[in-house]
């Protein structure tokens, strides 16, 4: 995970991410309901989503803790997720 910050006293992660989705789940508000649930900041960098398919690449910026409660619950629902490093918006 990237270099943790401080918020009012609770230690920040951010952490860049893939989530490629099945097409079940691609109309589902996955990535607002992981904001919204697990006090989670979603930032899309880069995505390519289709009627039937879709991958998304997010930066996650919570605690530790509610970042990997949130993954934990992603991938419950069926969508992949893999580690992104470097600038996924250059490229």
């Amino acid at each position: 995970m990237a270099k943790p910050e401080m918020k009012k006293g609770i230690e920040m992660t951010k952490l860049r991410v893939k989530f490629t989705f099945p097409p079940e789940r691609v109309t589902e508000p996955v990535i607002y309901s992981l904001g919204k649930q697990f006090n989670i900041v979603t930032n899309i960098r880069r995505a390519n989503v289709t009627r039937d398919r879709g991958w998304v690449v997010l930066e996650l910026e919570g605690s530790e803790d509610d970042i990997q409660r949130g993954i934990d619950w992603v991938t419950g629902r069926g969508v992949r997720v893999d580690p992104i490093s470097g600038d996924i918006v250059e490229g």
